[in-house]
């Protein structure tokens, strides 16, 4: 009779030890898990003051605005596919629209990692449109914290167009129609 009681504790027993050895594990596993995830780095979305920003004249397909953006010191940031925003002026008729009709892939910067964006001032082929000097260029979704920067030489602006941001400068020439 005596083996009879015995068995059941034997398994009691064996079934808290397991039971102990389980949670022992689950806890080393959750316990690893959230230390790998504390350490991970997640990109966030760029600000227009997480970069610092150039224009360059370029002559390819008929004269364009290259705006070639890197993130600034420290900052590890991704800007979406789509174009930026920016202006000649403050009418809306010197606002960019968008060149592309599909957002490209993100680009993430970092260090030396730029991102390109291409500017045609002029989509029109007549001799309408303003001049300007300058031109206000934020990030999507930003335009409170817009920079201004000079023109590399005074432009005239009639229905601008820009392409979205690229990591390859080759594909931000705004082609015309």
């Amino acid at each position: 009779m005596r083996s009879r009681f015995a068995a059941p504790s034997a398994r009691l027993a064996l079934a808290a030890t397991a039971a102990v050895a389980l949670t022992a594990t689950a806890t080393a596993t959750a316990t690893a898990t959230a230390t790998a995830d504390s350490r991970s780095t997640t990109v966030r979305a760029c600000a227009t003051k997480d970069l610092s920003f150039k224009i360059s004249l370029k002559t390819q397909a008929g004269g364009y605005f290259l705006v070639t953006a890197k993130a600034k010191s420290g900052v590890t940031c991704y800007l979406e596919g789509v174009f930026p925003s920016a202006s000649f002026g403050s009418s809306a008729d010197t606002e960019v629209a968008p060149a592309e009709h599909a957002v490209s892939d993100r680009v993430t910067l970092s260090g030396s990692t730029a991102a390109y964006a291409g500017i045609n001032p002029k989509t029109t082929n007549d001799d309408h449109g303003r001049e300007f000097d300058f031109l206000h260029l934020s990030v999507a979704g930003d335009e409170t914290n817009a920079v201004t920067l000079a023109l590399p030489e005074t432009t005239t602006v009639d229905r601008p167009e820009a392409t979205n941001w690229h990591a390859d400068p080759a594909d931000a020439v705004p082609f015309s129609n």
